[in-house]
């Protein structure tokens, strides 16, 4: 089945499908309000299939990449977390140490897309690491719908252990020079936005469309902040007033970026959310802002 462009699905099958995405409806629901879009000849079942994530044809950097030394899954330890838990390292050509970057996945596991973010940080000259917070549960099972599933069985503080967890594992890393970031997507975006206020030394924090920490923690912030959010995400958007007011009030250092004409999700190249010239900006605003701060 030919996909629909993404000019051919309604804003409002966008909506939806964000609702869908955060377990706000569950799959039948769904289904029957998207018929609602169902019309000119476009069916239900061209709906689903094009707003569904492609990973087969989606990838940017080969594991083999002659710009990485290596890319590989790693255990570490997370002993206020989920134990052991499993992780992409992914390590750029070259000799010495390199500044790390944690990233950090949406509401689903560890899948195909962030470990092709994992390794773009990689060609750009920095160590990362990717972990699976679905690791407790066997690890990201191969599709996002039962990823999301399993996720919402972890509890969201104990995940978030397990990404500080991560950031130790890298700092203290041989081939990292202890300058340590994060980045993060969706659920990953409140994660960065956490690790900022829990992780005194961390040193930048690029969350993605991701939840506000509450304002009462902002205080405790230390890293500067690359503030990433999508003109047509209502949902997450909602809580940015509240948290700029605190950090200006509280003298933080913090850019914030509102792409446009896009949705929540832009920068994931594998649905029709995917935004090409967005997603470009953001990223390369993203690498700029730590080769900035990792140091």
């Amino acid at each position: 089945m030919e996909k629909l462009r993404k000019e051919d699905i309604p804003q409002e099958a966008f909506d939806l499908y964000d609702y869908y995405c955060h377990n706000k409806l569950d799959r039948r629901t769904f289904v029957e309000k998207l018929s609602a879009y169902a019309v000119g000849g476009i069916t239900v079942t061209a709906l689903m299939s094009s707003m569904m994530p492609d990973y087969v044809n989606t990838r940017t950097i080969e594991p083999n990449d002659e710009r990485m030394q290596s890319s590989d899954y790693v255990m570490y330890d997370s002993p206020k977390g989920g134990g052991q838990i499993k992780g992409l390292l992914s390590k750029p050509a070259g000799k010495g140490k390199f500044p790390g970057i944690v990233v950090v996945h949406e509401n689903r596991g560890l899948n195909p897309y962030i470990e092709d973010v994992g390794r773009r940080c990689a060609v750009d000259g920095f160590i990362s690491i990717a972990p699976d917070a679905l690791t407790p549960l066997g690890g990201y099972p191969g599709n996002d719908d039962e990823g999301r599933t399993m996720q919402a069985k972890r509890n969201r503080d104990e995940m978030l252990e397990d990404f500080i967890a991560a950031y130790e594992f890298l700092k203290n890393h041989p081939d990292c020079d202890g300058n340590v970031g994060v980045v993060g997507f969706c659920f990953g975006g409140w994660i960065s936005n956490a690790m900022a206020v829990r992780i005194p030394d961390l040193k930048a924090s690029v969350p993605f469309y991701g939840g506000q920490p509450a304002v009462e923690d902002v205080p405790k912030i230390q890293a500067p902040l690359l503030v990433i959010y999508a003109e047509l995400d209502e949902r997450v958007n909602a809580g940015w007033p509240a948290y700029e007011e605190a950090l200006k009030a509280n003298g933080k250092k913090y850019e914030m970026i509102n792409y446009p004409g896009v949705n929540h999700g832009f920068h994931n190249n594998t649905t029709p959310r995917y935004d090409e010239a967005a997603a470009k900006a953001a990223w390369d605003k993203t690498i700029a802002f730590f080769k900035a701060n990792l140091k």
